[in-house]
């Protein structure tokens, strides 16, 4: 069977690492690849699919185009976006596994004590962590983005609402004291207000994994601060589309080895490239 990961541009991801080191845990003779699909061409790829792909792992710009594209599980129904597209013989399935993410990487860190929370961002991946805040019991959470009037700050007010959870959206940077603060901007998005954030903060996620470590990890984690990462996101987020997929579950801790080995592989690339 064939899987891969779609986006634009994809060829940062980890997933094929991550779900390549399940198949051989499992002794699948599965292939996991990254395929790059312009924005706005996500149904045209999956309508030319055959019988031989079975999932898809869905990364930006089509997690909202993905929503689209079969019968949606309850966490897309509630946030609006897919990661995760099954294909079967008589159907086509999507679903999220961004929320079991943050939950599986929350707990493995041991950050679990959170009343007050902070959310850099307000799109998919930032709704996808204010469900699991209000999984986890917090009692209130706030978005920081650029523009408090935009669209997606409205769309995450409306979530947090129909949630019953107390939020609010204020400027990004603002010193807002927290528990745990998240971060789900693009890589080096939160780089100016690194150090002001772990100021305020008691604990510290980053969604991105590349660069690796970003300044806001390796910041928090030069605070002595609980420090959960984006690696951490997506080994917890895979465990969750690999058992859609092939039915069997593996260790997170396998998937956290096979993203870590697969970023020291590229920066010794890289490293030997400068040299």
């Amino acid at each position: 069977m064939r899987c891969a990961v779609v986006g634009h541009p994809v060829g940062h991801s980890l997933s094929p690492a991550l779900h390549q080191a399940a198949y051989d845990a499992l002794g699948l003779d599965w292939t996991f690849d990254r395929v790059d699909v312009p924005e706005g061409g996500l149904a045209t790829f999956v309508g030319a699919l055959d019988a031989s792909w079975r999932g898809l792992a869905v990364t930006m710009p089509h997690k909202s185009a993905a929503a689209a594209l079969g019968r949606p599980d309850q966490a897309v129904r509630r946030l609006g976006v897919a990661n995760t597209i099954l294909l079967g013989p008589d159907d086509v399935r999507v679903h999220n596994t961004d929320v079991a993410g943050f939950l599986q990487a929350l707990a493995y860190r041991r950050i679990d004590d959170v009343t007050e929370a902070v959310v850099l961002g307000a799109g998919g991946t930032a709704r996808a962590a204010l469900v699991a805040l209000r999984n986890m019991g917090a009692a209130r959470v706030t978005a920081q983005v650029r523009d408090p009037a935009a669209p997606r700050a409205v769309e995450w007010l409306r979530l947090a609402d129909a949630l019953g959870m107390p939020a609010s959206v204020e400027p990004l940077g603002t010193a807002h004291p927290c528990d745990l603060a998240i971060s789900t901007l693009p890589a080096h998005a939160a780089d100016a207000c690194a150090a002001a954030l772990v100021d305020v903060s008691g604990a510290v996620l980053d969604a991105s994994y590349d660069p690796w470590p970003t300044l806001l990890t390796a910041t928090a984690a030069a605070a002595n601060l609980p420090v959960a990462t984006g690696l951490d996101l997506l080994a917890g987020q895979a465990i969750q589309q690999i058992d859609l997929m092939v039915g069997d579950t593996v260790d997170f801790e396998l998937l956290l080895d096979a993203g870590v080995a697969e970023l020291r592989r590229r920066a010794n690339r890289d490293d030997a490239t400068m040299a």
